[in-house]
């Protein structure tokens, strides 16, 4: 088969796995009769393409097959809601149950090497800054484990991740003086660049090596989004219950902080994120449910937001006179502007025509450019009035990635909504530029500090 139908049965494979009713094991047994399917038309005399069509068409509508097979499975699929395997689930049922016990063990590792950290390191800066190396690796790990990730790939990986921990760690970064010393700004911007490296390196073992498959950047994205959503739950669930618990323990006298300090936080954080994300892979599909609805809803809300902030960036005054926390935040909020449209592309169905939302979600990208705009002109006059520093040159690097971004971003969704190309085109985007703030997180955390001097 051809490059080009390869890519069609990559599209047609991703839009069969968001049907929840359909596991992974139906997803390829229904790829190789389709791909028969394509194999005997073509035999008949018809091109590749042709045949794909007709092979897709002849396959039916996957909404039908979506709740036939949720009428012919539904005890299975109800099955699949339920956290704890039952006694009679057979292999499947053991295999669930080895990888609660995997997870959990990953999370007791990650909670002793915080643990381990915080009694060997006295610096609390030392501690922040290696907090994302002992975390990260332990979920990382999970992943190789789960993807059966070839260990040169996990080799590689390490040896890529050590790159920036070393840099932190031996980086001879300034601190400001006076009673509470802290670190300077380019040991700050790489504290805070570190993480987002180290986790898109960890995507490279969520993708199971295939880092380069647009499918498996795009489910990563999924991933990040509804683990983020996991996380919030969990950690607010946390929360009222230890402020419940400690309300009752204080009335008795006992007080609840130390062992706090000293275990659950340690343990409870690394222990979150790790179950969250093995919730996330235990229950792919449904979630999925509310992302959609979520989105949908988010997105008007941020296009008020972004046209409130136009409007309070270009009636402040001169742009010399902008303040640098309102740049900063505003980088920050095109920051959820981007995870916004990424999580609203990874959400929606590459194949239903342009609709509405679509319409909405092009607005959105508009006014983001449109603040991106006005912060980089910000930014700029800012810097030919008082000269480049450290966290005005990563401002500055972060707002020209994201206007990229945004800019074909924005192209790309007009031509879909005027029906000049398919969505596909857009989602490829999102997942081609991934690599980009990878990139540019390196640079910060490697190229920034002795560039300005360590201060």
């Amino acid at each position: 088969m051809t490059g080009g139908v390869e890519e069609q049965i990559d599209q047609w494979r991703g839009f069969v796995r968001r049907r929840k009713a359909i596991s992974a094991a139906d997803v390829e047994e229904m790829e190789d009769h389709l791909r028969e399917r394509i194999a005997d038309l073509e035999a008949n005399g018809l091109d590749a393409e042709e045949a794909f069509l007709v092979a897709v068409k002849r396959m039916g509508n996957l909404d039908e097959v979506s709740r036939e097979f949720a009428r012919e499975h539904s005890e299975r699929l109800w099955k699949q809601l339920v956290l704890v395997p039952e006694a009679d689930d057979g292999a499947g049922g053991l295999a669930r149950w080895r990888e609660l016990a995997v997870m959990i063990a990953f999370a007791l590792g990650a909670g002793l090497a915080v643990k381990l950290l915080a009694t060997l390191v006295d610096d609390e800066f030392v501690l922040v800054r290696n907090l994302a190396f002992v975390v990260l690796p332990f979920l990382a790990g999970w992943f190789a484990w789960k993807r059966r990730v070839p260990w040169r790939v996990c080799a590689v990986t390490a040896a890529v991740a050590a790159v920036p921990l070393l840099a932190v760690d031996l980086y001879p970064f300034e601190t400001t003086g006076g009673p509470y010393p802290a670190p300077g700004m380019t040991g700050v911007l790489a504290f805070t660049h570190a993480p987002v490296l180290l986790w898109l390196l960890a995507g490279v073992l969520h993708t199971g090596g295939d880092w380069r498959s647009h499918d498996r950047r795009m489910d990563f994205v999924r991933f990040t989004g509804e683990l983020a959503m996991y996380l919030a739950l969990i950690m607010l669930g946390s929360m009222v219950l230890l402020g419940l618990t400690a309300g009752v323990l204080s009335l008795a006298g006992v007080d609840l902080e130390p062992f706090m300090e000293d275990w659950l936080l340690p343990f409870g954080g690394p222990g979150a994120l790790l179950v969250a994300a093995w919730l996330v892979e235990a229950k792919k599909g449904v979630v999925e449910n509310i992302a959609p609805v979520l989105t949908r809803v988010f997105t008007p809300l941020a296009l008020v937001m972004l046209l409130a902030d136009l409007v309070v960036l270009l009636v402040n005054g001169p742009l010399t006179t902008v303040d640098r926390e309102l740049l900063i935040l505003m980088d920050a909020i095109l920051v959820l502007v981007l995870f916004l449209l990424l999580y609203s592309v990874s959400a929606r169905d590459p194949l239903a025509p342009p609709g509405v939302f679509d319409w909405l979600q092009l607005a959105l990208v508009g006014a983001a450019l449109a603040v991106n705009a006005v912060a980089l002109t910000a930014m700029l006059t800012r810097i030919a009035e008082f000269g480049f520093t450290a966290n005005k040159t990563a401002a500055l690097g972060l707002n020209l990635v994201l206007l990229v971004h945004l800019v074909w971003s924005a192209w790309l969704l007009a031509g879909f909504v005027r029906g000049r190309r398919p969505f596909a085109a857009v989602e490829r985007w999102q997942t081609a530029y991934l690599p980009v703030y990878a990139a540019w997180a390196a640079v910060v955390v490697l190229v920034f500090p002795p560039v300005f001097g360590f201060a």
